[in-house]
């Protein structure tokens, strides 16, 4: 007899969950009825789309014209820049080129005057080489040290000796030293 109790406490499991599922169908369908009607109401209250008042298109027509106007502005202005630098791009190339030009005249006056000054300074050297060195001596006691130094490292060796050997000493002295320390400082490596 123990056993029918058991039957019992299933049948009202099963009847609990009837209940529930009752209950729960009973809510799903006042939440679509519910829903349903908002959506009735909602539909109710709109305005008809054809109702809106269109915007008027004249105030934005008019502000994209005068955009129009203004775009069409700067493309003439940059058209005119670019047209003045174009103008102004050819006038440098010219003046570049005639500056290229003149530096080329320039270099070559340079090297006839170079050329010039070297020919005289080989010729009075020369003179000073053809001259007695007592003579001579007497002279480069007059120069400068450093002038003096510049013909006598262009002398010949000998006829060098001959003018040092007609100094005075100190002189002789100052431009040997003028003479031995010209490439001193000359990069050896």
């Amino acid at each position: 007899m123990k056993a029918a109790p058991k039957p019992r406490g299933r049948a009202r499991r099963g009847t609990l969950w009837i209940v529930v599922a009752v209950l729960a169908a009973s809510g799903a369908i006042r939440l679509g009825v519910g829903v349903a009607e908002a959506v009735a109401r909602d539909e109710t209250e709109r305005p008809p789309a054809t109702a809106a008042a269109a915007p008027d298109p004249a105030p934005l027509l008019a502000a994209l014209q005068a955009r129009e106007a203004r775009v069409a502005e700067m493309e003439a202005a940059l058209a005119d820049r670019m047209q003045a630098l174009s103008v102004a791009e050819s006038r440098i190339s010219l003046q570049m080129q005639a500056l290229v030009d003149a530096e080329r005249a320039l270099s070559a006056t340079l090297a006839l005057a170079d050329q010039a000054a070297e020919t005289d300074i080989a010729r009075l050297t020369a003179v000073y080489e053809s001259m007695k060195p007592k003579d001579a001596a007497i002279l480069f006691e007059e120069m400068e040290p450093e002038f003096a130094a510049g013909f006598l490292a262009r002398m010949r060796p000998e006829a060098a000796a001959g003018v040092l050997a007609g100094l005075e000493p100190r002189s002789a002295y100052a431009i040997s030293v003028i003479l031995a320390g010209r490439n001193a400082l000359v990069p050896t490596e």
